[in-house]
């Protein structure tokens, strides 16, 4: 490719809606542009990026014996309602009319239609196990869209769904798509992404794993753990709580606290730590509008995760109608009968509580939950906190990190199968219900991933298996005969020997053409230039400055070939 023939400009402004760094490098280098929202054109440098990336998923889900296919993007409603997902999913599912009054939806995931392609292939007991992947694009209306490729609403994704006769068989695969997964990273420059637990969501299933790029601008929030190898996503961490009250059971007192709505303010004002504080925080179901209430400690946060998972529904945060019968900034669980009341497990063992005396101006000191409000079972229902007890090792060391997903795998179990009526035989002529796994990796936050953690000041560092090109030709003085006519013969060489070369030879400033080069961020430099020709060598460099040399000119080729196998591992 010639750069001068190369569509999309490349400038040193940052644009004004980038808020990460790869976002902004990505617009400046001519990879993307916005379209819309969650929308963007992909010019041919991301393109070529995202080919090698693809083909890297094809090798390693064809090395676990995944089969290729290919799904619709709009699929029929009627599918999501076989599986009962059509209802229960929020406005991230685009649904649509088609022009029949035919209800469709724009695929944001796939399972529906995995299930539907293989329901009767699948009759048998002796088809099992098999895996069918894709790589398609996917439409999720997503709220809020940002980070340039990592947060967008349309986007290409490896999805892939496995499909099994017992636990014990998936359990088998799943390792396996484990150790591919980290293959793949690892291949596309990322060897440091790590598996996180996770919940599984809307997906269903109850074992669930992500893949994390650990940096400061994730927008996942990951808990691990300093003294053992823990790692889970917030969502799905345990909040473990031991409070061990050993002050004697104190009186109820009900309080003056005129303006306290706050636990700050409430702590502040009857001197007590915020640790002996029951916080009372209201949800409304998204259904029936119904008032949901999770008492939980004052210092903690509730993890709404948790919460959807426990009421096995939406939930959003309330709006308190004038006849709720709940008062905002004083609601305690003494005498409440208008809405669900769960109690978090940090509450247990306290014996002293202050809370909300469900009366403007007024709170209890002295509250102590068996004895003032009755049995109560307990739920984990908080987000976990730095230095909270690990739930592996049992330590006090816990450690709150940012991440980017970029994969996840689960186990399903039969949440699709079963409701979409997809049987087979056994070897002893039963019917039985197989069970899937799932499998997806997102290939533009993939890309835009590795431009985040692979990059200086300058532009992106590709790595040498996913970068648009493997060698960057810059011929300084391209009007210096001697210099033209070697680069002209370089690139075609290059070509020739199967290299992929990018050659810039526009009479331009060696400023412009090194910036635009450090843009690109390809693997290799080759630098040619009258001086250069006086002593018949070349200078060799690599992006990210590892590797500075002058090579003879007739081993230049020989010289690259040689980093190239190098750089590939």
């Amino acid at each position: 490719m010639k750069l001068d023939k190369l569509i999309g400009e490349r400038f040193k402004e940052k644009p004004a809606d980038s808020v990460i760094e790869s976002h902004g490098l990505m617009v400046r280098g001519g990879y993307i542009k916005n379209v819309a929202n969650g929308l963007f054109s992909s010019f041919n440098i991301m393109r070529r990026i995202a080919n090698k990336i693809e083909t890297i998923i094809r090798e390693e889900m064809d090395a676990i014996d995944g089969q290729e296919v290919l799904f619709p993007v709009v699929l029929p409603a009627s599918l999501w309602e076989e599986s009962g997902r059509y209802e229960t999913v929020g406005r991230e599912l685009l649904r649509f009319v088609d022009r029949n009054g035919s209800p469709m939806l724009l695929g944001m995931t796939h399972e529906e239609a995995a299930v539907h392609l293989v329901r009767e292939y699948g009759q048998s007991y002796t088809k099992y196990p098999f895996m069918v992947y894709q790589l398609q694009t996917k439409f999720r209306d997503e709220a809020r869209p940002r980070g340039g490729l990592i947060r967008v609403r349309e986007f290409t994704m490896k999805d892939g769904y496995s499909f099994h006769t017992s636990h014990e068989d998936l359990e088998e695969y799943y390792e396996r798509c484990h150790e591919a997964y980290e293959k793949i990273f690892a291949r596309a420059g990322l060897p440091e992404v790590v598996s996180v637990a996770s919940d599984s969501g809307m997906m269903g299933g109850k074992v669930a794993h992500e893949f994390m790029l650990l940096t400061a601008i994730g927008e996942d929030t990951i808990v691990t753990c300093s003294c053992c190898d823990f790692r889970a996503n917030m969502e799905a961490a345990a909040n473990i709580v031991l409070n061990e009250s050993i002050e004697p059971l104190l009186p109820l007192q009900k309080i003056h606290t005129p303006g306290t709505v706050t636990i700050e303010e409430v702590c502040k004002h009857l001197k007590l730590p915020v640790e002996k504080s029951c916080k009372a925080v209201i949800y409304q179901k998204a259904v029936t509008q119904e008032y949901v209430v999770v008492f939980i400690r004052g210092d903690l946060e509730v993890n709404e995760t948790k919460l959807r998972n426990h009421l096995k529904e939406e939930v959003y945060p309330a709006t308190l109608e004038e006849n709720s019968g709940l008062v905002a900034g004083y609601l305690g669980p003494h005498k409440t009968d208008k809405a669900i009341m769960l109690f978090d497990s940090s509450l247990r063992g306290i014996n002293d509580l202050c809370c909300g005396a469900n009366e403007e101006d007024y709170h209890f000191t002295g509250f102590q939950i068996d004895r003032d409000y009755g049995e109560v079972e307990y739920y984990d229902l908080a987000k976990a906190i730095p230095f909270g007890i690990c739930p592996e090792c049992g330590n006090s060391s816990l450690v709150i990190l940012r991440g980017i997903e970029v994969g996840n795998i689960f186990q399903l179990g039969d949440k699709y199968t079963a409701a979409m009526d997809m049987r087979y035989t056994d070897e002893n002529g039963d019917i039985k219900i197989p069970i899937m796994g799932c499998y997806g990796i997102g290939v533009g936050r993939l890309a835009a991933s590795v431009c985040e953690a692979r990059r200086d000041e300058n532009g992106p560092i590709w790595p040498m298996a996913i970068a648009p090109w493997q060698v960057h030709i810059c011929c300084l003085r391209a009007d210096d005969d001697a210099s033209k006519t070697y680069a002209d013969e370089l690139y075609e060489n290059m070509l020739k020997n199967d290299i992929e070369a990018i050659y810039d030879d526009r009479i331009v400033s060696a400023g412009v053409m090194f910036s635009d080069a450090d843009l690109l961020g390809v693997p290799l430099r080759v630098i040619v230039s009258p001086r250069n020709m006086e002593e018949a060598v070349c200078e060799i460099t690599s992006r990210d400055k590892s590797i500075e040399m002058k090579v003879k000119l007739d081993e230049v080729i020989p010289t690259i070939k040689n980093l190239i196998s190098q750089m590939l591992g």
